[in-house]
């Protein structure tokens, strides 16, 4: 992908529903330029594919967090397991590094994240976490 591309991929993750004919406006471009460069984007697989947020999207479990979790010895898969079981656990990550796992937590309130974050780690083999709030999100074109 060149600096184009670029620029057309930010116009589309600014506003999805942009016109060939807007987009190609505000990078001075043809319109079938643009068009022809996301055809060829998505036949590389450079876009994967469109998608809309929907209200449900963004007020769905409003408090979300990731919690960092280190874990005593060989209990990832067991931990795994407990904390999918949780309806608040949006999604379990395994990863390297200091942490052994990563939990997406989504909640209706702080209290009730506070709740759960004091379960996990109440969970025999957390040996220890940190949690960070997600203020904003944004979404890159294809996020789903």
């Amino acid at each position: 992908m060149d600096d184009i591309d670029q620029q057309i991929l930010a116009a589309l993750r600014r506003d999805g529903r942009a016109s060939h004919s807007e987009i190609a406006g505000s990078l001075a471009l043809s319109r079938a330029t643009v068009r022809a460069r996301i055809d060829r984007m998505v036949a590389r697989g450079d876009i994967a594919g469109f998608t809309v947020l929907t209200r449900a999207d963004v007020t769905q479990a409003p408090v979300r967090g990731l919690m960092l979790i280190g874990i005593e010895g060989r209990g990832a898969d067991r931990i795994t397991r407990r904390l999918l079981g949780m309806a608040e656990v949006q999604a379990v990550h395994s990863t390297n590094g200091r942490w052994d796992i990563v939990a997406e937590i989504g909640t209706e309130t702080l209290a009730e994240l506070d709740e759960v974050i004091a379960r996990i780690r109440r969970i025999e083999g957390v040996t220890t976490s940190e949690t960070n709030l997600l203020l904003s999100t944004r979404r890159p074109l294809s996020s789903r």
